[in-house]
């Protein structure tokens, strides 16, 4: 029987950082078009929802096989 290569032990924490850096990313790209603008809170706002999103995309197809 062949064993399965091991896998990094910190992945879910790989994920999870890179998650919250797509979050952060977006919401400061939202907050400053919003800045130029005029309307940097609720730029700001949709961004984090737009990163939540696109942070999920990017987990999901990076870290596929967890």
């Amino acid at each position: 029987m062949t064993e399965r290569p091991s896998r990094p032990t910190m992945r879910g924490a790989v994920a999870g950082s890179l998650l919250v850096a797509t979050i952060v990313l977006c919401t400061a790209v939202g907050f400053g078009v919003g800045a130029a603008v005029g309307a940097p809170v609720p730029l700001g706002i949709t961004g984090v929802f737009v990163g939540a999103i696109a942070g999920i995309v990017v987990v999901a197809r990076r870290f596929s096989d967890l």
